[in-house]
């Protein structure tokens, strides 16, 4: 072990706790999670679960933010909500949402947000050009394999529908969902290209640290 590498381990490791700006990026971005689903939402699926705008605020927070930083921004939405505050959609608020057939998408938001920040991250390392696509396809396969997937569990579990109703229900978000994505990536690249200290340059100075002997 070379005199330099503790040090330097200790460095990499202080370079990597959250400072005052990151805690307060993951309050403001909780916020705008809370904003998005204070909006009235249109409920069209038949078991009671609305569209709102919740989801462009939950991929782009992870787009934005990355995977840690992602997932504790929705996480902390989650938690406040649950435990009673008014910043579900409709109003709703407390542990009782988790016997409703919102249920699933709730718990999935802060998975979603963490996946599709560690994707982000990916796009980030790994190119230059397309990033708004890439992010959208992120966002995409993100929203289908986590919030999709669990949302379809929920309704089936909290209601007397067969999986098949659930999945059926299901496809009514879709539309908007890609909207939605579209809209995220395409702001989410904005925000890096006027801020980059918020996520490119910690990524690239990790790439480019040193590694001890």
């Amino acid at each position: 072990m070379s005199s330099t590498e503790t040090p330097l381990k200790n460095n990499q490791q202080t370079k990597r706790r959250w400072n005052g700006t990151d805690l307060g990026l993951i309050a403001v971005f909780a916020a705008l999670v809370a904003g998005a689903a204070l909006v009235p939402g249109l409920a069209l699926n038949g078991f009671g679960v609305p569209i709102t705008f919740q989801t462009l605020a939950v991929m782009l927070t992870g787009l934005v933010l990355g995977p840690a930083r992602g997932f504790a921004a929705v996480g902390l939405y989650t938690l406040l909500g649950l435990a009673g505050l008014p910043i579900f959609s409709q109003g709703r608020s407390g542990l009782g949402i988790l016997a409703g057939p919102s249920a699933g998408y709730i718990i999935a938001f802060p998975i979603a947000a963490g996946v599709v920040g560690w994707l982000a991250t990916v796009v980030i390392k790994r190119t230059t050009k397309a990033r708004a696509l890439w992010f959208f396809l992120a966002a995409t396969a993100t929203s289908i394999v986590f919030v999709h997937t669990l949302g379809i569990a929920g309704i089936a579990l909290n209601s007397k529908a067969t999986l098949e109703q659930a999945f059926l229900s299901d496809l009514v978000f879709y539309p908007g969902d890609i909207i939605k994505n579209v809209l995220a990536a395409a702001i989410a690249v904005a925000l890096h290209r006027a801020f980059p200290d918020v996520l490119v340059r910690r990524v690239r100075r990790r790439a480019l640290a040193p590694k001890s002997a």
